[in-house]
């Protein structure tokens, strides 16, 4: 998702259609049938850092950081840096114009001043995008998320036009992985993606508005997911959760939408010394309680009670900026998130599909 979060990804992928009256093919076309890709099964172990790197036979992926972050004024900003990688057809990455990959990154700072985002893309193939699991590197055109000691050091760079951010992020924490050990269902009919996160990022650095630069520290969480058909055809978008507790546990949670019927609900509840717990829809409750109209007019839950009480949850998570819209290829919305009730903390907030 965190997300999954997402694959948006390129309205390429969306070509053609035999039947005069095209089903349901979810948000972004990631309903459709992907028969042809490598399929996500349980009990399949994944292993590092070789699943740090992309993954040719899957259909699409992606390698997301949000993090939250403080100046020395005490004033709040999130930060957001994503690459997407989708792939035309299957089979492994070749050099030139015949690469079967396209990649997309999207880049945002939110804080004094409002929402910006950026958008860009790229071509497999021909040097302009791509992903090195050892050492790693993931980059598109001059936006680069890299370290030599793969995932434990990284140094995040973007910018877009007005904004940009320079930012380090440690961690000496091990990998979380969400679901049945890496095997993550997003719905009952089979569809689900491997996915893991690295939630507990300490960040320094610098983000840039307008020309000022201001130094930030805060904490960040990094998710990779990949797959083949993330979305039965009747999901038609997504909430997506990632959020730091105070007390040090972390909280991921999430909703696949349907267009009729309960959404499909799930999570992982990740305590202080990283030790992860899958929570099942039944253990959670998501509701939207306020509602923000966006630039576009289009109109998002911007406000929500967010109940695990199974861990005693039961919180507010309120948008630090209500219009943190992501007018991109596919649009959506994406920004930081306060949180007040039963726990106090922030974290990241994804909403598509609206």
């Amino acid at each position: 998702m965190k997300r999954e979060s997402f694959l948006v990804l390129l309205g390429l992928l969306l070509v053609g259609c035999d039947s005069p009256e095209p089903s349901p093919k979810g948000f972004a076309g990631l309903g459709q049938d992907a028969a042809a890709f490598a399929q996500v099964t349980p009990g399949h172990p994944l292993v590092f850092p070789r699943d740090h790197g992309a993954h040719a036979g899957f259909r699409i992926e992606w390698w997301y950081v949000t993090a939250n972050l403080k100046d020395g004024q005490g004033r709040d900003w999130g930060v957001q840096w994503t690459l997407f990688r989708s792939a035309l057809r299957p089979g492994p990455e070749t050099a030139g114009w015949s690469s079967p990959n396209l990649w997309m990154g999207h880049a945002a700072l939110t804080g004094p001043g409002g929402h910006q985002a950026s958008e860009t893309l790229a071509r497999g193939g021909i040097g302009q995008a791509g992903v090195d699991a050892r050492p790693f590197r993931a980059w598109i055109n001059d936006w680069s998320l890299q370290g030599a000691d793969s995932f434990g050091h990284l140094r995040m760079t973007a910018s877009g036009k007005g904004f940009g951010y320079d930012l380090t992020l440690t961690s000496d924490r091990p990998l979380v992985l969400h679901g049945l050990q890496g095997y993550s269902e997003k719905s009952g009919k089979g569809q689900a993606s491997y996915y893991y996160s690295q939630p507990f990022y300490q960040v320094s650095g610098e983000v840039e508005r307008s020309g000022q630069r201001v130094p930030v520290t805060g904490r960040a969480w990094l998710d990779r997911e990949w797959s083949s058909q993330p979305l039965a055809a009747g999901q038609e978008g997504w909430d997506w959760f990632s959020l730091h507790l105070d007390s040090g546990a972390k909280l991921m949670l999430f909703q696949v939408r349907e267009a009729q019927g309960e959404p499909y609900r799930a999570g992982t509840w990740i305590s202080e010394d990283g030790a992860p717990q899958a929570l099942q829809g039944g253990q959670l409750r998501l509701q939207p309680i306020a509602w923000t109209v966006q630039q576009n007019a289009r109109r998002v839950p911007t406000r929500w009670r967010v109940q695990v009480p199974v861990h005693g949850v039961d919180i507010e998570v309120d948008a630090l900026e209500a219009k943190a819209w992501m007018q991109t290829r596919y649009p959506y919305w994406e920004g930081p998130v306060r949180l007040s009730g039963s726990a106090s903390g922030n974290g990241y907030l994804e909403m598509t599909g609206y």
